[in-house]
């Protein structure tokens, strides 16, 4: 038990010294207001990482660049999935959306949008020779691919027919190859990048999602209207000296920064790299990810989830019913509903009454509280397998209820309960792969990211499952020896 909490206490310092790094960055431009932008990092060529050196880049990161510099802005990034994004900004967990947010009425009466830096048009993708697909119309009953809270998710709805959620394009892509969705409405500079990047003919445009232009533009709070009129003098500025010409020239060939500037020319693409080449770039960054935050917010929230789960199984047990009933409805609540909603509710739905957490912290909030209500009942029925028999006899001599707990119950309890905590232990690790929603950058967020620029889904998810399963293999072989030093004194 020193060990473990050691271990624990040593995770937090460590934790607790990158969160102090990270706030002497932030400080080392005082004249400079830090701004946070938040982006998918896995939407080329607009949003991804450079295969090469994993840094974060893109047509729309190199915009929100510029307009910093000409704005006095200090950028921090914050990436997170397409359908997290605005209840981010809403959180206030991010100052403006940079990842070709479309204008449409809705977001223009609740959000504070700028003036236009991209346009561009939709277009319709089927899988290669599928003749039943040819134009919007041929979409009713049939299934899409996209994000749900896109504008070509409203686009294909309006048509008849069904969304099926996707991260991102090469998602939707996977899917539609695999013959899972019937077609895909997305931009088409995204989908022609795709296209030259990946080399595929699987899937193909067939035409044009509607006539209309899309304009794309950076979000912020209708609060925020001081950054949205330096945003807009910025870029009227790079428009004036040619930045936004160079910057849509760099990627896709064409001036896209204005209407009718042109088709992309995405002909020659990224680049396609192997297999193993995708795989050697991603493995450290993975391996990264699980150092800094997967083991030790498994580490911190196991601790924490113990203790809470000890109170509440005492709590349980209590022949008090103004503590039993409390614990009995945390334990409903925790077990009834999905660990996704409880993250979602601490992240996204505590600011909103005051109550705001960064995204490490509340985290472990929510997978202590969410291990606290499986374990709570574990370690209750590990108590109550004790013979009643044990409470009477340490009663007669003399030794009250707290000591008769911590030197007689527990250590037996502990025997019979380690069994289904390490199982609640292995199942926490593998959760902690849906820390990337509340802006986490974790083992398996690495290999999204990895995925989203190279299509090499089977390689890389794979291999994130093997850090998983050696972590596992490491966690069960010291379950099995604590085991054997439990039963040390068992007789048989």
């Amino acid at each position: 038990m020193r060990q473990v909490l050691r271990g624990i206490l040593l995770s937090l310092l460590l934790v607790l010294a990158g969160a102090t790094q990270v706030g002497v960055a932030a400080a080392q431009e005082p004249d400079r207001p830090v701004v946070r932008v938040g982006t998918e990092g896995t939407y080329p060529p607009f949003s991804f990482h450079d295969p090469h050196s994993r840094r974060l880049t893109g047509y729309d990161v190199e915009v929100i660049e510029a307009i910093a510099d000409r704005a006095g802005w200090q950028l921090e990034f914050v990436e997170t999935q397409w359908d997290a994004i605005f209840p981010a900004l809403d959180s206030g967990r991010i100052d403006v959306i940079a990842n070709q947010v479309s204008v449409n009425d809705a977001r223009r009466a609740k959000y504070g949008l700028s003036d236009t830096y991209t346009y561009s048009h939709g277009v319709i993708v089927r899988r290669t020779g599928d003749e039943r697909i040819r134009t919007l119309d041929d979409l009713a009953g049939r299934t899409t691919a996209q994000s749900s809270t896109s504008n070509w998710a409203r686009v294909a709805r309006d048509a008849g027919a069904d969304v099926e959620a996707v991260e991102g394009f090469t998602q939707a892509a996977a899917l539609l190859t695999q013959g899972r969705v019937d077609a895909i409405v997305n931009d088409n500079i995204a989908v022609l990048d795709y296209l030259a990047s990946t080399g595929s003919t699987d899937i193909e445009i067939v035409g044009d999602a509607g006539a209309e232009t899309s304009e794309q533009v950076l979000t912020f709070r209708k609060d925020d209207s001081a950054l949205l009129d330096q945003a807009n003098r910025a870029l009227a500025a790079l428009a004036a000296d040619g930045t936004l010409t160079a910057l849509s020239q760099k990627y896709f060939r064409a001036d896209v920064s204005v209407p009718g500037g042109g088709s992309a020319d995405l002909s020659e693409g990224r680049g396609h790299r192997d297999t193993w080449e995708v795989l050697r770039g991603a493995a450290w960054p993975m391996f990264v990810g699980l150092v800094k935050v997967t083991i030790p917010l498994t580490a911190l929230s196991f601790g924490i989830g113990l203790v809470l789960a000890l109170l509440v199984a005492l709590a349980r047990i209590s022949s008090y019913r103004i503590l039993a009933g409390p614990a009995r409805a945390f334990v409903s609540i925790i077990r009834g509903t999905p660990l996704l909603v409880q993250l979602f509710i601490v992240f996204y739905g505590l600011p909103q009454i005051g109550l705001k957490f960064d995204p490490f912290l509340a985290a472990v909030i929510a997978f202590s509280l969410n291990v606290a209500g499986y374990a709570a009942e574990v370690i209750r029925s590990a108590i109550l397998s004790v013979p009643k028999g044990q409470f009477e006899a340490a009663a007669t001599v003399g030794l009250g209820y707290a000591q008769t707990l911590r030197r007689i119950i527990l250590p037996q309890a502990t025997r019979t309960a380690v069994p289904p905590l390490s199982n609640t232990l292995l199942s926490l690790l593998k959760d902690t792969s849906l820390g990337s929603v509340v802006l986490l950058t974790e083992l398996f967020r690495e290999a999204q990211l990895a995925a989203a620029e190279s299509n090499e889904f089977l390689a890389l998810y794979t291999f994130a499952a093997l850090y998983y399963w050696v972590i596992c293999v490491a966690l069960s072989a010291g379950q099995k020896r604590l085991e054997t030093r439990l039963d040390r004194y068992v007789a048989k």
